[in-house]
């Protein structure tokens, strides 16, 4: 290397900056897939892990914002396939992936094939509604089709012992993971049927990954929850987890441990509710009856009579009087109306033309128009008149007339 090329240097700030903006400039987006290795959340809620496979490692992180869209709990041996972009930490002169999302590899495509599978069946209405069967609130005898080893069977069971000691358990042994193990859970649960060997039936297991829970949601084990004459009550995972079975179940539990719950109603506490209902009611009748007889005590057929009467007597003396009132009124009114229309007849009586004549007055009238005189001017010498008084007719010429 010449002298020239010597003075050419650059910081490390400088270098650093440079290899910064070709990786962040040409890797803002990248998908890596790896295996999930060094997984160690921070005090902070951030996630840092490292992604490798069988020939290099990258380190990334996962800010908290972003791990609350997560659908799985990152664990150290998952294959993850994660999208984000390449950051350069300049103070340690490292590179690592910030994540923007992440998803266990291979989790889309068995999301798209379940999601087509549940199309499928829902067309053919395994998840109606009208299927569903009600879960008995006592059952004798509880069937669980699970790994007899498993976690979730010993939670089952110890709830059940604690809630209700008198339930019967059978035991149903499948494999819950693995390529048999749908053929078999399905297989237990026909079984159970045909030698009705329980009055409800928990179909399940414990948590896990994806894959694991793969067989509860195979077609053969959700054709036979469905085509199940005994309720059944799907348990797989923990409250987050669902599988098909879920959807064809009578009902679907969170849990196993909840699953147990809903089948073991505790009898006791029932048994002091239904008690405590009954004394309650007891009471009740008591106090009224107490109250009943108090009130008809009073009351004997010796005083019945006198009784009855003090109520009616007021209120007959009280009709008497307003019979009496309502003639007195009847009759005052009748006789104003009888005064008032002997007034009106004495004036109608008063300007009747027959009074008016027999006083002496007479109507003249002039024949030529049968008009009546009301004025002598009215007339003229040699007109025709006619006199009528009370009775009779006169009949008179005019020979002549003073205004």
């Amino acid at each position: 290397m010449d002298r020239q090329s010597l003075d050419r240097k650059l910081t490390v700030s400088e270098l650093t900056s440079k290899i910064r903006q070709i990786i962040e400039g040409n890797f803002s987006s990248v998908v890596v897939e790896g295996e999930l290795s060094n997984c160690r959340p921070s005090s902070t809620g951030h996630l840092y892990f490292t992604l490798k496979d069988a020939g290099a490692s990258i380190t990334a992180i996962m800010f908290r914002n972003r791990l609350f869209s997560l659908g799985f709990e990152p664990k150290d041996g998952m294959l993850l396939r994660v999208r984000g972009s390449l950051s350069v930490y300049a103070q340690r002169g490292t590179y690592s992936i910030v994540a923007e999302e992440m998803e266990q590899a291979g989790a889309c495509e068995i999301l798209a094939m379940l999601e087509e599978r549940k199309k499928q069946l829902a067309k053919e209405g395994l998840f109606d509604d009208e299927r569903k069967q009600r879960i008995p609130r006592f059952p004798r005898t509880v069937g669980i089709v699970s790994s007899p080893t498993g976690a979730a069977v010993r939670d089952i069971l110890n709830i059940l012992s604690r809630r209700s000691g008198g339930i019967r358990v059978i035991i149903l042994p499948a494999p819950v993971q693995g390529n048999e193990a749908a053929e078999l859970i399905a297989l237990r649960i026909k079984q159970a049927n045909a030698w009705n060997l329980a009055e409800v039936l928990i179909v399940g297991r414990g948590g896990g990954s994806l894959e694991d829970l793969l067989p509860f949601s195979e077609e053969v084990v959700v054709r036979s929850i469905s085509a199940s004459k005994i309720p059944v009550i799907s348990a797989v995972g923990h409250e987050i987890d669902w599988a098909l079975c879920d959807y064809a179940a009578d009902l679907r539990a969170p849990t196993p441990s909840a699953a147990a719950e809903l089948v073991s109603d505790d009898r006791e506490k029932t048994y002091e509710k239904v008690r405590a209902l009954m004394l309650n009611l007891q009471r009740t009748m008591e106090s009224r009856t107490e109250k009943i007889r108090l009130s008809i005590k009073p009351f004997n057929p010796e005083d019945l009579e006198y009784r009855f009467r003090s109520i009616l007597q007021p209120r007959l003396l009280r009709f008497d009087d307003a019979k009496e009132a309502l003639l007195f009124n009847l009759s005052a009114k009748v006789e104003q109306i009888r005064r008032r229309l002997d007034l009106a007849n004495m004036g109608l009586e008063a300007g009747s033309p027959k009074k008016i004549l027999e006083r002496g007055y007479s109507v003249v009238s002039l024949d030529r128009t049968g008009k009546l005189i009301r004025r002598s001017r009215d007339l003229k010498k040699g007109d025709r008149i006619t006199i009528r008084p009370l009775e009779g007719l006169i009949r008179a010429e005019v020979e002549g007339i003073d205004e």
